[in-house]
């Protein structure tokens, strides 16, 4: 499930902030990064299966193995478990709506967030 009413494509940050803003709301990147791209994920148990909230993004300038990158957000995105296949994020796909919503206001907390970043560069430009 893509959260497409979730402003997220354009928006921009440094890697130490995003990763900051991230754990905060609980999304982790672990080890899911290489030079050109990171991913943040938090688990959910429910019941007997596991979901996964997924925030990718990629570099636009900078390394993140040295810890000094500028990153693109992409759409974020909801996901079922499979074991041992994987996590699948397809049409037909159906989540309990409670974990939706969750989700949702985690994301828009983050975008406030982000926005209010973005503004704050803008400011100083002017």
């Amino acid at each position: 499930m893509r959260f497409e009413q979730v402003d997220f494509d354009g928006l921009t940050a440094p890697l130490d902030r995003l990763d900051y803003i991230m754990e905060k709301h609980g999304l982790i990147r672990a080890e899911g990064w290489d030079y050109e791209r990171v991913t943040y994920d938090r688990k959910f148990e429910i019941q007997s299966n596991t979901y996964y909230l997924r925030v990718q993004a990629f570099v636009i300038e900078g390394d993140v193995g040295a810890h000094k990158a500028t990153l693109q957000l992409l759409t974020p995105l909801l996901g079922k478990h499979y074991y041992p296949h994987g996590v699948e994020y397809g049409e037909g796909e159906t989540f309990p709506t409670h974990l939706v919503e969750q989700c949702k206001s985690l994301l828009l907390d983050i975008e406030g967030e982000l926005g209010s970043l973005q503004q704050s560069k803008k400011d100083e430009r002017v």
